[in-house]
């Protein structure tokens, strides 16, 4: 066996899940040998798993992911067992709003 093959060097990158992730996020990854989504962690309500701060003509404004979090229960969830309300209808908005912020963005994809 070749020691040196055995203790080559791997990156590995631990991130949480997030909505709309910074552009860094992305470049982590494709540096990464090793990739793993930190979702085994308690859900934090006010935390960025699903909501982002976008600037737009106005200034800054959150979107918001609303998702199932009432009761004793939601303050003992894991990420990965967070629920998306799907009666609340919020994606049409989101998008509209990424739209008309972005809409003049030399790189936009609306």
């Amino acid at each position: 066996m070749n020691l040196s093959a055995a203790r080559e060097t791997k990156t590995c990158v631990i991130l949480q899940p997030s909505y709309i992730p910074w552009r860094g996020y992305f470049h982590q990854i494709q540096k990464a040998d090793v990739f793993v989504f930190y979702d085994d962690v308690q859900y934090d309500k006010h935390g960025w798993r699903n909501r982002n701060r976008l600037k737009g003509p106005n200034g800054t404004y959150w979107l918001t992911i609303p998702f199932l979090t009432k009761g004793a229960l939601s303050r003992q969830m894991e990420t990965k067992d967070a629920r998306i309300d799907r009666k609340q209808r919020w994606s049409h908005k989101h998008r509209a709003s990424i739209a008309q912020s972005y809409r003049k963005a030399p790189e936009r994809g609306f």
